[in-house]
């Protein structure tokens, strides 16, 4: 045992300095874990209760009614079968097989009694304490009656100060006074992974709460505002409620989902509540949005539309028609141009012209710069007030023609009816489109007007255009057809 003992006695010594070594080394990576970890914030999930509490009182519901004919009696004689279903389902209610009402002989659909039936439910919120309510134009359009239920239960008649439609922005009020506003936020400031959350009525179900981050900013839907995208939970009934900051501010209004089954899936989108503000502004004042138009129809700007006519990004608004007479004829904008600056801002998407000259008062002049023929030219513009496009011009005539074949066309002169309907002094009218130019869209009856940077003036002068193309690039024709012209890119055959 003292044998043992001695002989093993070195190489305790020697575990004892390696279980000393692995102490200081455990304690030197866990102080390091622990300073790394005190580095970075520890995130948690906000309470929401104190931005509810000082909200939900200032967010109301709203429903409206409409009328519809009544029957004296829904199987009375001669009466529609299908009558006595409506009085219990609503006046929507479609039979089997689509079948439509059918009125008694003699009376016509909204003659005789009429009875108020509910027709949807909606959101809204206070804007000043004398009873002036935001909501969305979809909540109350085509109501006869419209009431607005306040968090204490008592109810109100509210009538329509104005709406806009093309925002989906309406301006209501009611007779009250002492009401609690929400303050307005600024909805520029959002950035995507906020915090934010909603308040309104989802099918029915008064001051309900729901929250979520902002998935993405200035989404573009085609419609004529950019959206503030959410996974907030938004339903049927949520339209037209405020969306909030975690300061309890409004930021937006709750108005569309993206939705397959008519129930929230993950995607919903709000107005930002500056462009509505903007409008309830303008509503609140005269009842109606005035808006500034300078008279051109504008597309997207591809990127080889974009390298083929040397612009450096593929961003602005392509001009594809031009009103006559209207502002920005004259000021000298051609189709073809490509609309790049608005006064002192940039337009980096096609979309984002018409908001940002709808936003200008009409009557003022402004600095319009547009991309030709490899250069940037700054024009003067004086700002029209909106109104609707005039309709596209017929097809174009018939006529025989040569043949340009890198690019599979066969032009013509343009007939000189065609020349003064279309309003152009030039260009050369497609008589047949085969191979590259068929495939980029080209048919027949079309006008090509230029070719990347030069004006087509007659057959001949295009023919030897497309000679002398580079067949390794794609070339970018400048085509009008119905009275609107548009950029196409075709690579020619080598």
């Amino acid at each position: 045992m003292i044998r043992s003992a001695s002989v093993d006695r070195p190489f305790k010594r020697f575990f004892v300095a390696v279980a000393t070594v692995c102490t200081f080394a455990f304690a030197g990576t866990a102080a390091q874990a622990q300073a790394q970890s005190a580095a970075v914030p520890v995130l948690s999930v906000p309470d929401f209760t104190e931005v509810v509490a000082k909200s939900e009182g200032s967010v109301v519901n709203i429903r409206t009614t409409e009328n519809v004919a009544m029957r004296s009696s829904p199987m009375g004689p001669g009466s529609d079968p299908y009558e006595m279903f409506r009085w219990f389902f609503g006046p929507d209610f479609a039979p089997p097989g689509g079948r439509q009402r059918n009125a008694p002989q003699g009376q016509g659909e909204g003659q005789g009694p009429q009875r108020e039936v509910p027709r949807g439910v909606g959101s809204g919120f206070i804007i000043s304490e004398d009873g002036y309510i935001l909501t969305n134009t979809h909540v109350i359009d085509g109501a006869n009656s419209i009431f607005v239920t306040l968090t204490d239960g008592k109810e109100h008649k509210a009538k329509i100060i104005g709406s806009d439609a093309r925002t989906d922005v309406a301006l209501i009020k009611i007779e009250a006074s002492g009401l609690k506003a929400l303050p307005i936020g600024d909805s520029k400031t959002l950035r995507k992974g906020q915090w934010v959350l909603a308040i309104g009525s989802p099918f029915g179900l008064e001051s309900t709460v729901t929250s979520g981050i902002v998935s993405a900013i200035n989404r573009d839907t085609g419609d004529y505002l950019p959206f503030i995208q959410t996974d907030v939970a938004v339903n049927p009934g949520n339209s037209g409620g405020p969306l909030l900051n975690l300061a309890g501010e409004v930021v937006g209004i709750n108005s569309q989902i993206v939705s397959q089954s008519g129930g929230f899936m993950g995607i919903s989108l709000a107005i930002p509540i500056d462009e509505a503000m903007r409008v309830a502004d303008q509503l609140k004042s005269t009842g109606k949005v005035t808006r500034g138009r300078i008279g051109v129809q504008i597309g997207p700007v591809s990127e080889e539309v974009a390298k083929a006519i040397g612009l450096p990004k593929a961003e602005g608004a392509m001009v594809s028609n031009v009103e006559p007479g209207g502002p920005a004829a004259e000021a000298g904008v051609m189709p073809g141009d490509v609309i790049t600056r608005f006064g002192s801002t940039p337009i980096a998407q096609w979309s984002d012209l018409p908001r940002v000259v709808g936003g200008v008062k009409p009557g003022t002049r402004e600095a319009l710069s547009v991309w030709r023929k490899g250069k940037e030219v700054t024009l003067r513009v004086k700002v029209g007030e909106f109104e609707a496009d005039t309709p596209a011009a017929a097809k174009e005539s018939k006529a025989e023609g040569t043949a340009a074949d890198a690019l599979g066309l066969k032009v013509a002169p343009v007939p000189a009816n065609v020349k003064e309907r279309e309003r152009i002094s030039d260009g050369v009218l497609v008589t047949a489109a085969s191979g590259p130019a068929a495939a980029s869209g080209i048919a027949e009856g079309d006008i090509i007007l230029t070719i990347n940077d030069t004006d087509v003036k007659d057959p001949a002068q295009f023919a030897k255009l497309v000679s002398g193309l580079d067949k390794s690039r794609a070339a970018a024709l400048l085509v009008q057809r119905g009275g609107q012209s548009q950029w196409v890119v075709v690579t020619p055959t080598k």
